[in-house]
C-alpha cells in the first residue's frame, strides 16, 4: 500500500529555480543549509542527496517543476512559473504517519529537522547566496520547569507572543542584548533572523515534557557566514556562555554545545 504523501512545510525563495536546484545536487551547496556542522555531515549529505536521491522535471502550465525524492521517500519539490521566473517555491513532502509506531502523536522529529533545514535553506539563498556556512549547535538543553523556563532566563521571555516578522530583543544574562527579526514559528519551533556584525540565523526547537520527561528539552542552531576565525572564535564563546548561563539552576544539563 502507498501511503499519502503529507505537506510539511513550505516556503518562497527569490531566486530561479535554476539557481536553487543546485542547492539541492551540489553536496558543496547543500552543506550551507542543511543539518549542522558534525563530523558526520558530509557523508550524511552524500546518502541523502546523492547516493539513491531520484530527481525528475516536468512543465504543467506555466510551471516548471523539479522534484527530488531522496532514499527515505521524503521529496523536495522546486516550482516555478513562467510569470514570476526570480521566484521559486520550495515544498518538502513526507510519507503520512499512518502505520508508523514510532511517532508519538505529538513531535515528529524528521519533520521538526525539515521545517528548520527548510528555512535555513531560505535564509541562506537569500542573505547569504555566495558564502559558506559555519553553524553553533547545542542539544537537549532541559527546558526548565514552569517559573524557571531556559528560553526566559535566556531572555526570550515572550517570543512566542511575537508576530511573524516582528522585532525581537533579548537581553542575554551576561548583559549583552541580541536582536533580531522573527521569520517563522509553528508550535514547537521558531526562526530568528539575528542583526549584528552579520546576518545570521538562529532555530530554536522545543520538545514537549510530554515527549521528554519532566520538563521537555530545547536544541538550538545559528547559521553564520562570512566570519573569520577570530569572530566565529567570539561568537562561540558568547554562544557557550548564553546557554551554559541560562540552564535553569534546579537541574544538571546533559546538552552539548558544538561547532566547526
Amino acid at each position: 500500500m502507498t501511503l499519502e504523501l503529507r505537506e510539511v512545510v513550505s516556503v518562497d525563495i527569490p531566486l530561479a529555480l535554476g539557481k536553487v536546484w543546485p542547492y539541492l545536487r551540489d553536496p558543496a551547496l547543500v552543506r550551507r543549509w542543511y543539518g549542522w556542522d558534525h563530523p558526520g555531515l558530509d557523508a550524511e549529505i552524500r546518502q541523502l542527496f546523492v547516493d539513491g536521491a531520484v530527481e525528475s522535471q516536468d512543465v504543467i502550465g506555466d510551471a516548471t517543476i523539479h522534484t527530488l525524492t531522496l532514499p527515505t521517500h521524503d521529496r523536495l519539490t522546486l516550482r516555478s512559473a513562467a510569470h514570476e521566473p526570480h521566484r521559486t517555491h520550495l515544498t518538502v513532502t513526507r510519507r503520512s504517519h499512518q502505520g508508523l509506531a514510532l511517532f508519538d502523536g505529538v513531535r515528529d522529529e524528521i519533520d521538526e529537522g525539515w521545517i528548520a533545514f527548510a528555512h535555513q535553506l531560505q535564509f541562506a539563498l537569500s542573505i547569504h547566496p555566495d558564502q559558506d556556512r559555519r553553524t553553533l549547535s547545542i542539544f537537549g538543553l532541559d527546558a526548565g520547569e514552569r517559573g524557571n523556563r531556559l528560553l526566559d532566563r535566556a531572555g526570550l521571555r515572550g517570543i512566542h507572543g511575537v508576530p511573524v516578522g516582528g522585532h525581537v530583543q533579548a537581553r542575554r544574562p551576561d548583559g549583552t542584548l541580541l536582536g533580531g527579526t522573527l521569520i517563522y514559528r509553528t508550535p514547537l519551533q521558531f526562526g530568528l533572523r539575528l542583526h549584528g556584525i552579520t546576518e545570521s540565523f538562529l532555530v530554536v526547537m522545543e520538545t514537549p515534557a510530554g515527549t521528554s520527561p519532566p520538563h521537555g528539552t530545547v536544541d538550538a542552531i545559528l547559521s553564520t557566514y562570512g566570519l573569520d576565525d577570530a569572530t566565529i572564535a567570539e561568537v562561540e564563546h558568547r554562544w557557550s556562555g548564553w546557554w551554559q548561563q541560562s540552564v535553569p539552576q534546579s537541574r544538571t544539563s546533559t546538552a552539548h554545545v558544538s561547532s566547526a
